[in-house]
């Protein structure tokens, strides 16, 4: 167990590092130190010592390792949100099974990477969830995309087949009721292109008007297949 304080007065993102490996939590560390505007006040070589850290340092990201001996990465991320609401964590692992991220994500994580990832990756991840988003590996955006296809009615299918992922992202939260503006906001994208989304989608889909598409939406069930963006979509 480590730790120390926050550099300086200059307004940074603390950050608590969780992994069994030394080498790991070392690399990552000397790593975030290069960033103006990160700085790591605590390492845990395990879940119970990262709770702990967590609610003694109130760090703002936890980058947390999924596999540990004892209490595990999804457990401890479960702890910590439920005591610290603020906290964004950052679930760090080798696999990118669907049920694996999903079982993180569904603890309260608001992002996941993949440990063979560039540090450059990790940096944006925590700019990201510190911005109020949700930061995927590209391979898990990609693995999930893949798996709500799976789940749409055969019939179904080929259509959305034909929609990239931002544009199925904004077909789900437009069958919730979220305004243009609100989705811009979540996707992190400007209003214009969440339009020029729109505009696409109706007509892959062949759908001319908004009911027509929520209908879509609703027959296929998309609105369920996505339960992580659901859970944190407002973090």
């Amino acid at each position: 167990m480590w730790w120390n304080a926050p550099r300086g007065f200059f307004m940074t993102t603390t950050i608590l590092i969780a992994d069994d490996h030394k080498l790991m939590r070392q690399g990552l560390h000397s790593l975030i130190e290069e960033q103006p505007d990160m700085t790591v006040v605590g390492q845990a070589e395990n879940g119970k010592v990262a709770v702990e850290l967590a609610a003694k340092l109130s760090p703002q990201v936890v980058l947390m390792d999924i596999s540990m001996p004892g209490l595990g990465g999804v457990d401890a991320t479960r702890q910590i949100v439920a005591t610290n609401g603020e906290a964004k964590i950052i679930g760090l692992s080798m696999y990118m099974e669907k049920g694996v991220v999903l079982d993180m994500l569904h603890a309260g994580a608001t992002g996941y990477l993949l440990k063979d990832c560039a540090f450059e990756e990790v940096a944006a991840a925590v700019r990201t969830v510190v911005a109020g988003r949700t930061y995927l590996s590209p391979q898990i955006s990609d693995v999930l995309y893949k798996d709500i296809l799976h789940h749409i009615p055969t019939n179904d299918r080929s259509s959305c087949a034909a929609l990239t992922e931002r544009e199925l992202a904004v077909l789900e939260l437009l069958a919730e009721g979220k305004t243009t503006k609100e989705i811009a906001e979540m996707l992190n994208v400007s209003v214009k292109t969440v339009d020029l989304d729109r505009r696409q989608v109706m007509s892959k889909l062949n759908i001319s008007t908004a009911t027509e598409l929520v209908k879509f939406s609703l027959r296929i069930g998309l609105t369920t297949l996505n339960p992580e963006r659901k859970a944190h979509k407002n973090s």
